[in-house]
């Protein structure tokens, strides 16, 4: 109905109907609507523009009567309330995005210098920071951000093209009627027509893809970090928090899970929409209804896993000393890789790499630390040799500037690192 009361306002003010016919269609609000008649109408139909104009039309006089929709076409309606729609969805996803990106920029920045295990192919590989640890995943949403906000334009956007997409029922005055409305509902204008041209609603679905792909990973990290054999992070405690019916002892990760089954919905929704992009001359043949279907679900699930992530991130529990108890794990060698580079340069990496390899196999069978093993390499291969094994807080590469650029990106429109 914003779209009928803003065509007719401006054809008011292009002189295409009378101020009068447009403040009567104006009057007609949604209080006048019989909604189950227009449902019933609708399914008959197809769609919902050609009971809704004429309950409308019903509510007026002679006259106005007949000026209710003038020269616009079902789509025209239907895309304008869906560009509302998406437009004031996409401003609430930002905000919840804000708040997922704030308390990411905060962890990041405490413990930026919290020493713990990184991993690869799920084993100890070399030591990182937990500020580290969730650098990328910060950076994603930063990154996720912009595309947001440049997608929440691409589908703000009026349309009135009429029934072919050449607006020639609505007459020379068409671009100004665009103008008009656009201004009026908020919206931006355009001179090409978007009936078939879906691209900007895919890449918004897309752009939800991406959000609760990040969100999703961030859970992943959260229960495998979170095991008992573990215990590096938990989400936040309290009284039968993710308890289980028959194991008293068990505090499941109960939003990391909820987040992840939510986000694996999300992608074969989009999947879906990429049909949209094939619809035929200069309307749809079945394709514009998949986004009555998923474009809502894609949505709400977006904002439900946001809402998720960022409550899991404000309850998030640290613990430090496991992260420190953990690179003891396995004997030490997660600084194996430091151990080697400590002897490449007067051995070369091979050589290097052989004996050090040979050292973890010895720690592994004998439970000698790793330094011992390979001074015992060395002294069994007759190489004149010491290694150096620096502590896991020494061997950090750029953990500490990695959590100040991601940091520093995520604050960049706020003008400094919070």
């Amino acid at each position: 109905m914003d779209f009928e009361h803003a065509l007719a306002a401006a054809q008011a003010v292009t002189g295409v109907i009378s101020e009068a016919d447009a403040q009567a269609i104006s009057s007609v609000t949604l209080e006048h609507l019989d909604l189950p008649a227009l449902w019933t109408a609708a399914r008959n139909v197809g769609y919902p523009i050609l009971p809704l104009v004429r309950q409308m039309a019903a509510h007026l006089p002679e006259g106005p009567n007949g000026r209710v929709h003038y020269g616009a076409t079902t789509q025209d309606a239907m895309d304008t309330g869906q560009a509302l729609m998406l437009r004031d969805t996409a401003e609430a996803l930002e905000q919840l995005v804000e708040a997922v990106g704030e308390r990411l920029t905060a962890l990041v920045g405490e413990h930026a210098s919290t020493v713990m295990p990184g991993r690869t192919h799920g084993q100890q590989a070399v030591p990182t920071t937990f500020g580290a640890h969730l650098a990328p995943v910060l950076a994603e949403l930063t990154r996720s951000r912009r595309r947001l906000a440049a997608a929440k334009d691409d589908v703000s956007v009026i349309s009135l093209f009429g029934a072919g997409g050449t607006s020639a029922a609505l007459g020379p005055q068409a671009p100004e009627l665009r103008r008009l409305m656009a201004q009026d509902l908020g919206l931006y204008t355009t001179d090409v027509p978007w009936h078939t041209a879906r691209d900007g609603v895919v890449t918004m679905a897309q752009t939800c893809t991406l959000l609760v792909g990040s969100c999703a990973r961030l859970a992943r990290n959260v229960i495998d970090l979170s095991r008992t054999e573990i215990g590096e992070i938990h989400e936040a405690a309290g009284s039968h928090r993710g308890a289980s019916s028959t194991m008293p002892q068990k505090a499941n990760p109960i939003l990391a899970e909820g987040i992840i089954g939510m986000s694996a919905i999300v992608g074969p929704l989009v999947s879906s929409l990429s049909r949209t992009l094939e619809m035929p001359q200069e309307r749809a043949a079945g394709e514009w209804q998949i986004e009555w279907h998923v474009l809502p679900q894609i949505l709400q699930l977006t904002g439900s896993v946001l809402t998720a992530a960022a409550e899991l991130l404000e309850g998030l529990r640290v613990s430090t000393t496991a992260m420190r108890s953990n690179l003891a794990a396995d004997g030490g060698l997660i600084m194996s890789e430091a151990a080697m580079i400590s002897l490449a340069d007067a051995l070369g990496r091979e050589q290097a790499h052989d004996i050090v390899y040979g050292a973890a196999l010895d720690v592994r069978s004998e439970g000698s630390s790793l330094g011992e093993a390979v001074r015992n390499r060395l002294e069994k291969e007759g190489v004149d040799a010491d290694v150096a094994v620096p502590e896991a807080a020494e061997y950090l590469g750029e953990a500490g500037s990695i959590c100040e650029a991601a940091r520093r990106g995520w604050a960049e429109r706020a003008g400094g690192v919070r």
